[in-house]
């Protein structure tokens, strides 16, 4: 059986922290939050390690990050730029915004050709997550147009100091998504209700903390890259001069839904999500990892 691939989007600087997330370390040798992510996919199995970056931190990339994995697990580097377009579409010189993660996952096309999983660099998603989606790539051996993601409860993934967006999940009775829709502004409100804004309304919702949402860890196979240059070039048809349209993950995913062409099974985690969207998270998660290292979960030095 073939091992399955990680792919890891690790292409954005943290605006609201202040600095570039991914090479923050936060563990008590130093360790990145990325580490651990790395740390997590070779014991689940996985064979390889695709990272996702952009040229201009190419250098401290491959010196602070790659060399600490090199001697565990092979790595690969890939770039996005704003002008990797198909043939045939021209970058409006004005767009300086990144064109989505989507996009991103679609520089690894030449990469990759196991089953494999999609995460951010800069979040935490714990080891039974690695586990559970380990188990429903290698159940995705030889197959297409079936895949899977993680998801986790909502209440399990919120910033103590400030909103979030969250992809909320809509699924079907067989445990297939049916939906991803965005929502903004979520956070705790005095009365401990896990509440949204409206975008329609402007009012602010409660919403169950229990619902399932999309943190950006998914399973494909590499027919997942074929069906996203195929839509791309739809995306870059419609939106080409478009400056702020961005071609995300569940662009396409509910686009592929939509159309009947792939299923999407939604495994379930008990892990509880963290990450630094806030400078001010930075000593929530230190002492978070802190907690794992005394527990056993972790060793002290990963790497």
């Amino acid at each position: 059986m073939t091992k399955p691939v990680l792919l890891v989007l690790a292409a954005g600087m943290g605006s609201r922290y202040g600095k570039l997330k991914q090479l923050d370390g936060v563990g008590p040798s130093g360790e990145t939050i990325m580490d651990y992510s790395i740390f997590d996919a070779i014991r689940a199995g996985f064979g390889k390690v695709v990272f996702v970056i952009r040229h201009d931190f190419e250098n401290d990339f491959r010196e602070k990050i790659l060399s600490k994995y090199q001697a565990s697990i092979p790595v690969e580097v890939v770039f996005q730029s704003l002008d990797a377009l198909p043939e045939g579409f021209t970058l409006n010189p004005e767009r300086v915004k990144p064109w989505g993660t989507n996009h991103a996952i679609m520089m690894a096309a030449k990469a990759i050709k196991e089953p494999f999983a999609v995460i951010n660099a800069d979040d935490f998603y714990g080891k039974e997550s690695f586990q559970t989606l380990a188990d429903g790539l290698n159940k995705m051996q030889g197959k297409q147009n079936a895949y899977c993601m993680v998801a986790y409860q909502l209440g399990n993934t919120l910033s103590e100091h400030g909103t979030v967006s969250r992809g909320v999940c809509s699924k079907s009775a067989q445990n297939h998504l049916t939906s991803v829709e965005e929502h903004y502004e979520v956070h705790r409100n005095e009365n401990g209700e896990v509440i949204f804004k409206n975008q329609k309304t402007g009012v602010f919702e409660t919403i169950d903390e229990n619902a399932p949402v999309s943190m950006n860890m998914w399973g494909f196979t590499p027919d997942y890259f074929v069906h996203s240059d195929k839509d791309f070039r739809q995306f870059l048809t419609n939106n080409i001069d478009n400056l702020k349209a961005e071609y995300g993950i569940p662009t396409m995913v509910n686009h592929l839904i939509e159309s009947n062409t792939a299923s999407i099974e939604v495994l379930t985690t008990p892990c509880k999500w963290f990450g630094v969207t806030y400078q001010e998270d930075r000593p929530v998660v230190v002492q978070k990892i802190a907690d794992l290292v005394n527990a056993g979960v972790y060793p002290k030095k990963l790497f």
